[in-house]
């Protein structure tokens, strides 16, 4: 019923406007083959993982922030319409930002965790298929919207693909949350209530599509 629910609400926009763009398949896990102590730039030390831990705690903070928050929503009909759904998820998404009012960059993505994470991706895209791995994320990214923490991801706009190889090195997140991006920008997206949790500026490294 929560995926049903997932699918729903994103393609409620859908019903009312018949431009907006498809969506690449949601990036909400690592691969199967990928477990959490693995990468595919090598294991982690001892201080890179006391570094993502910071993250992994703040995840688990907004996840449980953001299934409070759910929790108050009222219970929509078996059979609800597109409308009543997507009013009930913009319901969760203004509730989702009163909850975090004054919610900045590095809330989530802490100050310990962003070198290690732009070390993890710089490794995966010199790698040789970087140029491939790079063009697979621009070929729908939306370089051209605003990127803020806790603001709505805009309903006609594109999800970039996010590549298995990319996902690999990434702290592995709940069903409810994304790694996408936007531009060369790395964003962590709340796919029910809609909202950017956060986000890490330049993430892509520049010279990965000339190698």
């Amino acid at each position: 019923m929560r995926v049903l629910l997932a699918i729903a609400l994103f393609a409620a926009p859908a019903c009312r406007r018949s431009d907006v763009p498809a969506s690449p398949p949601p990036t909400k896990a690592s691969p199967e083959h990928a477990p959490p102590d693995t990468r595919v730039v090598g294991p982690l030390s001892a201080a890179d993982a006391r570094a993502l831990a910071t993250m992994n705690e703040r995840l688990k903070e907004y996840v449980a922030l953001h299934r409070r928050v759910e929790a108050t929503l009222p219970k929509l009909p078996d059979n609800a319409t597109p409308r009543q759904i997507d009013t009930n998820q913009r319901l969760f998404e203004e509730r989702v930002r009163e909850a975090r009012r004054g919610a900045k960059a590095g809330d989530i993505f802490t100050p310990e965790a962003r070198p290690v994470i732009m070390r993890l991706l710089a490794a995966v895209f010199a790698g040789p298929q970087g140029r491939e791995l790079k063009a697979s994320i621009m070929d729908e990214n939306p370089v051209a919207i605003p990127r803020v923490v806790n603001g709505r991801y805009p309903d006609t706009v594109p999800l970039s693909t996010v590549p298995p190889a990319v996902l690999q090195t990434m702290p592995q997140l709940s069903e409810d949350m994304e790694y996408r991006f936007i531009g060369d920008d790395l964003i962590l997206l709340d796919t029910h209530a809609h909202v950017v949790a956060d986000f890490i500026e330049d993430a892509l490294p520049h010279d990965a599509a000339k190698r």
